[in-house]
C-alpha cells in the first residue's frame, strides 16, 4: 500500500469524503454516499480517506461506519485506494480497524486521541498496540494532543505496517526533523486545516502530498490548485489563495466546527445531497451561508466552473 500511495500522490489530490445523512440527520444516506464517492473518483482523487474528520467519524455508529466503508470499497472497485479513519483510544482504534479490514479497506488513518495527555513512550505504545492487532497499513495522524519526538517517530516508523504520518501541526522545524529521522519510503502528508493554504511551505521541505476537504464540493478548484502547486505556478497559486482559499479560511474561523460544516453546506449548494452535519456541529445560516455561496461562486468562476 505504501508503494501504491506514493505512486498515486503525485497524480492527484487525497480526498476526504463527507458522510451523507438523511434530512433529519438520523440515518446515513447510502445512495447519496454512492453519488458523492463517484464525484470524487471521476474528478481524479488519488485516494479516498473515508470516515475521517471531514466524514464526521466521531458522529458515526459502528454499523454506519461499517456500511460506509463497505460502500466506498465497492464504488472504488480496486482502482482507488480506500483508507478508513480509526480511533480514538487504541482499543477503539483496533475495533474500527477490524471493521474496516473486514469491509475491504486498503489501510487506515489513526485519528488523534483526545482529552488524555500521554508521554512519548505512551504514544509509541499506543501505535504498537494498534499495529499489533490489525494487518492494515497504518498512517498516524499528528495533531492536537499527538506530537511525536524524533525518537518516537523512529520507533513508530520501524513498525512494518506503519507507512506514514499525516501532519496537522504545521511546525515545520519539527516536521523537518522527523523527515530526516525516517527512511525515504516513509510517507508524509500535509494534514493542516484547509491544507492548500500551507501547501507551499510543506512542499519546501519535501511534503507535497496533502488532504483536500475542498475536493468534497469543488474538485475543479482543488484539482487546479494541485496542478499549480505541482508545477510551482506561483501566479495561479496566489490567485486561488487570494480569491478563494483565504476568504474561505476567514469564514471557517468564524465558528467552531465550520471546518466540516462549511464543506457539507457547500456540497449541498452544488446539488450534492449529503444532508446536514450532526451535533455538536452546526450548519451555517444567515450571513455566513450567503458569504459561503459568494466565496464558492467566485472560486468556481476562477477555474471556469459554476454552481
Amino acid at each position: 500500500m505504501a508503494e501504491v500511495l506514493k505512486e498515486r500522490m503525485g497524480a492527484g489530490v487525497l480526498a476526504f469524503p463527507l458522510s451523507p445523512f438523511t434530512v433529519d440527520g438520523a440515518d446515513i444516506d447510502v445512495e447519496a454516499f454512492r453519488g458523492h464517492l463517484r464525484r470524487h473518483i471521476s474528478a481524479g482523487a488519488s485516494a479516498l480517506f473515508v470516515c475521517c474528520g471531514t466524514g464526521e467519524f466521531p458522529a458515526l455508529s459502528e454499523d454506519e461506519y461499517a456500511q460506509l466503508i463497505a460502500v466506498a470499497v465497492e464504488e472504488a472497485g480496486g482502482k482507488t485506494p480506500i483508507l478508513a479513519g480509526v480511533g480514538y483510544g487504541w482499543a477503539q482504534a483496533v475495533r474500527f480497524a477490524r471493521i474496516a479490514d473486514e469491509a475491504g479497506a486498503d489501510g487506515a488513518l489513526v485519528m488523534p486521541h483526545y482529552l488524555v495527555h500521554g508521554t512519548q513512550l505512551g504514544l509509541v505504545r499506543q501505535i504498537e498496540a494498534i499495529a499489533g492487532r490489525t494487518e492494515l497499513p497504518l498512517i498516524v495522524y499528528q495533531r492536537g494532543l499527538v506530537s511525536y519526538s524524533v525518537p518516537s517517530i523512529r520507533a513508530i516508523s520501524a513498525i512494518p505496517t506503519v507507512i506514514g504520518l499525516k501532519d496537522g501541526r504545521s511546525d515545520f522545524g519539527q516536521l523537518q526533523q522527523l523527515k530526516l529521522a525516517t527512511a525515504p519510503e516513509f510517507l508524509y502528508f500535509n494534514g493542516a486545516l484547509t491544507a492548500e493554504m500551507q501547501a507551499r511551505p510543506y512542499s519546501s521541505i519535501g511534503v507535497s502530498a496533502y488532504s483536500s476537504a475542498v475536493h468534497s464540493f469543488a474538485p475543479e478548484i482543488a484539482s487546479a490548485f494541485f496542478a499549480a502547486n505541482q508545477a510551482s505556478d506561483d501566479a495561479t497559486i496566489d490567485l486561488l489563495l487570494r480569491e478563494f482559499y483565504s476568504p474561505f479560511v476567514e469564514l471557517r474561523d468564524r465558528q467552531a466546527g465550520y471546518a466540516v460544516s462549511l464543506i457539507k453546506t457547500a456540497a449541498r449548494l452544488r446539488g450534492d445531497q449529503v444532508g446536514p452535519v450532526r451535533a455538536p456541529l452546526l450548519d451555517p445560516v444567515g450571513a455566513d451561508l450567503a458569504d459561503l455561496e459568494a466565496i464558492v461562486t467566485r472560486g468556481l468562476a476562477l477555474v471556469g466552473a459554476s454552481l
